[in-house]
């Protein structure tokens, strides 16, 4: 094990030995050589189309209440009143460190670039490539100069590839005011982190409970399901989210992904642990991550809707374009 972090120094903690950052609950996600070799030579991917049509939107330039925009993968926008975030931006063809090599965007993102509003924060929940794409920060730091908030020493990745950018990193419940009364909290996943291979769990993971003035929304970054503590502890402190931004796909082969990425059934126990009001299916077919067919992420969060007897108006597959607002009164 290395002696140094090379993203951050702090004094150890409930989920950092001083070196590396762990997940709560005793929930592992580090795989070895062997488990990869496995994954990659014995299971079966499924084959992907290379592309997919798909719609775009034109946000307004603020709301006034509460609205919510899919980009595509883990990238969304988030406007409610005076205030825009973004979640996650990649707006990269690839994700991945190289252009030539790596997972291939399938559907073009659903609001693009030169369309964007004002973007006042970007919401990061780690460094993993398909979430933290410096590409795309340069950019959006050249147009909006926005805020960044990320988990701890991911500050660090980002003021390597953009020296001047506004970044604000904290641990896991640390609050960020934000304009118009607004604050965002850094929450638990559970997850891990890696630019390369001398860097794992080096960099914090971690979600986002965005509090403003015309609702909650719950953006959960990457997670697996674990115990479920972490969700129920959200509720606790936050009350029911509005709009919950969850993921429902990269979750095959199982034994691999299960402590890392929820599948649609977990993802809808996350729904209930919350009380979430209403729900967007996220971080699915844009990218070929993971061994599932590319619409079976749909199918299945229908049928864990069903199985619970949930309506399945309140937990949606996000496509890139889809907007989603909050329902009054709320859906029964």
């Amino acid at each position: 094990m290395a002696k140094t972090n090379k993203y951050y120094a702090g004094s150890p903690s409930d989920h950092f030995d001083g070196v590396r950052f762990f997940n709560l609950d005793r929930i592992h996600t580090d795989r070895s050589i062997g488990d990869l070799l496995r994954w990659k030579l014995r299971e079966t991917s499924a084959r992907w189309p290379a592309s997919v049509p798909g719609a775009q939107a034109v946000p307004d330039e603020r709301v006034a209440g509460l609205r919510v925009t899919m980009v595509g993968h883990a990238t969304v926008l988030i406007q409610s009143g005076s205030l825009n975030v973004l979640t996650d931006p990649v707006w990269s063809q690839r994700s991945s460190p190289f252009r030539f090599v790596g997972p291939k965007r399938v559907m073009a993102p659903g609001i693009a670039l030169a369309d964007l509003p004002p973007i006042d924060v970007v919401l990061l929940s780690h460094n993993h490539y398909d979430h933290l794409d410096v590409a795309t920060l340069r950019c959006l730091h050249a147009v909006h100069r926005p805020l960044i908030i990320a988990p701890l020493g991911n500050d660090a990745i980002v003021r390597r590839a953009v020296p001047e950018a506004r970044v604000v990193a904290g641990d896991w419940w640390e609050r960020v005011a934000l304009p118009g009364g607004a604050e965002a909290t850094i929450v638990p996943a559970y997850h891990w982190s890696a630019r390369g291979t001398g860097d794992r769990r080096m960099a914090l993971w971690g979600g986002f409970m965005l509090r403003t003035s015309a609702g909650l929304v719950y953006f959960s970054g990457d997670t697996g399901y674990g115990t479920g503590n972490i969700f129920r502890e959200m509720h606790t402190r936050f009350g029911p989210p509005d709009i919950a931004l969850i993921p429902i796909g990269a979750y095959a082969p199982r034994w691999f992904m299960c402590n890392q990425h929820v599948d649609p059934a977990e993802a809808v126990r996350i729904m209930e642990d919350l009380e979430a009001a209403q729900c967007m299916g996220i971080h699915w077919g844009v990218f070929q991550l993971t061994d599932e067919p590319r619409e079976e992420p749909v199918a299945l969060l229908r049928a864990a809707m069903l199985q619970r007897h949930l309506d399945a108006r309140r937990f949606v597959a996000a496509e890139p374009g889809d907007v989603m607002e909050p329902v009054s009164p709320a859906i029964e």
